[in-house]
């Protein structure tokens, strides 16, 4: 039986007076830790350029959106305060952390998305993403510019949808002080526009390797705990490491701890989450 189609958005004059509103912070076991992200439940789409003018109002990396599409699955877009992108892992994981938290809904989750069908499960504490992965290419050779934008010069440099360096040194990727401005105008062949992650072999005895990210072009300069990076990271290192089951640290200011497992062509993410806020956002009239 195939699922009814997604509510359309209503006309102006019928849209709601206001909607909630609920900020997360994900890959995290504490507040003011993880990635912040806005959880916007909707009973129908609100127009584009409106949830664009929110999500920078909210002005988080992401803000995400959904609306009811059949029994337990949902129609999930996210924002970030400039553009829409096709994948985020935190703000899902905030997404089923809000679903599960605060409305009630049991057993796992299910996302139509602009990267297909993903799933979330509760496994005691965390909740786990079940994401598509994309192994990443050995780079024939790296973008012009980009040890400079880095302020370090990379030992691989390798290509998914993100440009992806690879340093010896755990110490050197948390050091990194990049020029953000340098790093949006880098070229890159995808339709992604350039984004970078920085990892290196972890060096504490408990995380397997570490990462950073950077993503000015979106809106971006440094994304706290990013979900989309892993499911790039995690293939790599498996191969690298000789591992399905990775522990991987995102050494922002922030921080965020992810538990992540390749399981062929998918890549599972675990996490765990808190509720920072819940509120409402009052629309303008139409």
């Amino acid at each position: 039986m195939s699922l009814p189609p997604p509510p359309t958005t209503p006309p102006p004059d019928r849209l709601p007076r206001s909607v909630p509103v609920y900020q997360v912070d994900a890959f995290a076991e504490r507040p003011f830790a993880g990635n912040p992200a806005a959880v916007v439940p909707l009973d129908a789409w609100l127009p584009d350029a409106l949830m664009q003018a929110m999500a920078a109002e909210h002005n988080l990396s992401e803000t995400a959106f959904f609306v009811p599409d059949g029994p337990g699955q949902w129609h999930l877009r996210w924002f970030t305060p400039i553009t829409e992108v096709a994948l985020c892992g935190h703000a899902t994981l905030a997404t089923a952390f809000i679903l599960a938290s605060e409305m009630g809904q049991e057993g796992a989750l299910r996302f139509r998305t602009a990267s297909g069908i993903l799933g979330v499960s509760r496994e005691g504490e965390r909740f786990v993403l079940d994401f598509p992965a994309n192994p990443p290419r050995r780079a024939a050779c790296a973008p012009q510019g980009l040890a400079a934008a880095l302020g370090a010069v990379p030992r691989e440099v390798w290509k998914a949808r993100d440009w992806i360096c690879l340093f010896d040194k755990a110490e050197t990727v948390r050091a990194l002080a990049p020029d953000h401005n340098r790093i949006a105008t880098l070229p890159d062949p995808g339709a992604a526009g350039s984004r970078v992650i920085a990892t290196a072999p972890g060096d504490d005895g408990v995380h397997d390797i570490v990462s950073r990210y950077f993503a000015a072009r979106v809106g971006i300069n440094e994304d706290a705990v990013t979900g989309a990076a892993h499911v790039q990271l995690v293939p790599l290192w498996a191969e690298r490491l000789g591992r399905e089951r990775l522990v991987c640290r995102q050494a922002s200011a922030r921080g965020g701890t992810l538990w992540c497992e390749r399981a062929g062509e998918r890549i599972r993410m675990g996490g765990h989450a808190v509720l920072y806020a819940r509120g409402s956002v009052v629309l303008p009239p139409a």
